[in-house]
């Protein structure tokens, strides 16, 4: 039996951890500013260098790393940014005036050895859009791959396509390969040029392994087929395959989940009060594809695949020692932000997939899951290594809202502002959390998601109906190396927030 199909059947994330990501971020929200969600407001002209007084000061006040910056240090100016939000000094404005942009500030002011995280953005719209779910898309979600004996050539390889997008609508699926955009064969160098486009054509091609084992004699040829595809405004639910397999009379739950969106936690909740009329007994929640989000919905992620830890704590964040008094806890709930009743599963294990892109709140969830009576079997890649949260900070005199905002320009900043831990104060690896069966995606081998033809997917259903476990075992999926940077698309990926 097979039932509940997804409420929105294909997702959004995938960049890898790098600071290149900042320069994606201003080149997308300076081209493709979104107001489907909330209205931009009239741009009057301001000063740079007031611009800059807002990022210094908000800098000082809040980022998690502003004691590793000199030049954020309380006393470097004579100004405190929390204490004395409006006061200036020679010294200080004589700094600032070194910066031509804000841009140019902020790169200065970024602890590159333990961050690359921080953004700061010309048009805060944009992020409160992203916030809710809505980005600039085509739907369409690849890595890259180099080209079998080449150091600079490379293929791409459609992993998921966001349902009712502008790719789903043209019929693109998962598994797809193209070697060529526009015409022009895919390089390392020429990668983000091409594939950033708001409107570009993918060639695809075909994958011949000549029939042997060995990847160095594989043959990646186009074919004659192609399409063209432009971006748009799309609001993705989070939610790509909710699904009940009744297997050796065990009811698993299979929900792949790729954004934690706090606007869709009603959604979420009614998800799992179908696994309850269904009687689930496991769960597999497929993170591979979510580079995180709202931590108040990863609360009621855990809470509704729990239950039992009411009331008891499931992360805590700590900052800098300007905002030690925002230190808090978040804690197991029975109840979502609108009060309504979480509908909870009660279970004493779960299995996660993950891979290298899975970040931030999915590893808080992870990270935050173990330390109680729930056994969580890790099955993918290595995940991103994010353990802190960030913030949108305004040019506001609070900083954190929009109350008295400058009306006079639309930046802000998107900066770590608090290591995020488990209850027992352990914080995510930098280098990611390994998986107790490790499992890469090949990109000639990606299975039909929600299909037990899926690799990942398999090796979770046949533990739980057989329990043959790989642990601690790498299942090799195949040689072809992937290009480990920014897949291009959104540039608000591998970010967890408070609201």
């Amino acid at each position: 039996m097979k039932n509940l199909k997804s409420f929105d059947e294909h997702p959004i994330n995938f960049c890898a951890v790098s600071k290149k990501i900042k320069v994606l971020l201003l080149v997308f929200m300076v081209t493709l500013p979104l107001t489907s969600c909330f209205e931009d407001m009239d741009d009057n002209a301001v000063p740079n260098a007031d611009i800059n007084d807002f990022v210094w000061k908000a800098m000082n006040a809040f980022y998690l790393y502003n004691e590793n910056v000199p030049n954020l240090s309380n006393d470097r100016f004579g100004i405190n940014g929390i204490d004395n939000r409006y006061d200036k000094t020679e010294e200080y404005s004589a700094y600032l005036d070194e910066f031509e942009t804000p841009e140019d500030l902020f790169e200065t002011l970024i602890f590159d050895s333990l961050d690359s995280f921080s953004n700061i953005v010309p048009n805060y719209f944009d992020v409160l859009n992203a916030q809710q779910g809505t980005t600039l898309s085509n739907g369409l979600e690849f890595r890259l791959y180099f080209v079998p004996g080449s150091e600079t050539e490379l293929f791409g390889a459609i992993t998921l396509v966001l349902n009712n997008s502008v790719a789903d609508n043209l019929g693109l699926v998962r598994g797809q390969l193209f070697r060529a955009v526009d015409g022009v064969n895919l390089t390392v160098d020429n990668r983000i040029a091409l594939l950033t486009q708001n409107t570009y054509t993918l060639n695809f091609a075909d994958y011949n392994d000549n029939g042997t084992t060995e990847v160095e004699d594989d043959i990646i040829t186009l074919n004659d087929e192609s399409i063209s595809l432009t971006k748009e405004s799309y609001t993705e639910n989070p939610i790509h395959i909710a699904e009940v397999f009744n297997l050796s009379n065990v009811n698993v739950g299979y929900l792949m989940y790729n954004g934690f969106t706090s606007s869709f936690d009603a959604e979420l909740n009614a998800v799992f009060g179908q696994f309850q009329s269904a009687g689930v007994q496991d769960l597999v929640l497929d993170l591979r594809y979510n580079g995180g989000g709202s931590i108040q919905t990863a609360v009621h992620l855990a809470s509704m695949i729990t239950g039992q830890f009411n009331g008891q704590v499931f992360s805590k964040l700590f900052y800098n020692s300007n905002q030690q008094d925002r230190n808090r806890d978040y804690e197991f709930t029975n109840t979502l932000s609108n009060d309504a009743a979480i509908n909870s599963l009660n279970l004493s294990r779960v299995y996660i997939l993950t891979s290298s892109i899975s970040a931030s709140a999915s590893e808080l969830l992870i990270n935050s899951l173990r330390p109680y009576n729930i056994e969580v079997i890790h099955i993918g890649d290595t995940t991103a290594g994010k353990t802190q949260s960030n913030r949108l900070i305004f040019d506001s005199p609070s900083f954190i809202s929009t109350e008295g905002i400058n009306s006079g320009h639309n930046y802000a900043i998107f900066p770590l502002i608090a290591n995020s831990t488990n209850v027992n104060e352990v914080l995510v690896p930098s280098d990611g959390l390994v998986p107790d069966v490790d499992i890469e995606e090949s990109p000639i081998n990606l299975g039909v998601l929600g299909t037990s033809s899926d690799p990942l997917l398999a090796v979770a259903l046949v533990d739980i109906t057989v329990g043959d476990r790989p642990f601690g075992r790498s299942l090799e999926m195949g040689n072809l190396r992937e290009l480990k940077t920014p897949q291009l698309h959104s540039p608000f990926d591998n970010l967890m927030f408070e609201e």
